[in-house]
């Protein structure tokens, strides 16, 4: 026979007993519903009065200009990575699993705070103007 494994909920404690999660999860389900239909009434009184839904800005424009904002910020990163890069590769480390792995034990994080891979790294390289490795 199977070993039963116990669900024990933090704010609950040991104490909240099958019963009881069903309860909480059955109430759970009936607010999201209350709540669907509250959002989608308000949706249909606003439409019937005429107001348009969504949003009313250029998609498009909207579109370009966060693409033009994050390749700004990737540049303003780039132009802070790139001349440690140029230092490791200036030391002997020339490939790309290489200074991935440089710059994970230095501690520099990507963008986003994460560690360096080899497609990070390729992908920063040709912002130096070489066009990548070389």
């Amino acid at each position: 026979m199977a070993q039963r494994v116990p669900f024990i909920v933090a704010e609950l404690g040991v104490d909240a007993d099958p019963f009881m999660l069903h309860l909480y999860a059955a109430l759970a389900e009936k607010e999201r519903r209350l709540i669907s239909g509250r959002t989608r009434a308000a949706l249909a009184a606003r439409k019937a009065l005429g107001k348009r839904l969504g949003n009313p800005t250029d998609p498009a424009g909207a579109l370009a200009q966060g693409r033009r904002v994050l390749a700004d910020q990737a540049a303003s990163f780039a132009a802070g990575v790139l001349p440690v890069l140029a230092s490791l590769r200036a030391s002997g480390v020339t490939d790309l699993r290489g200074l991935a792995y440089a710059l994970n034990s230095r501690g520099v994080r990507t963008a986003r705070g994460g560690g360096w891979h080899v497609s990070n790294v390729r992908n920063l390289l040709p912002r130096n103007g070489t066009g990548g490795l070389s």
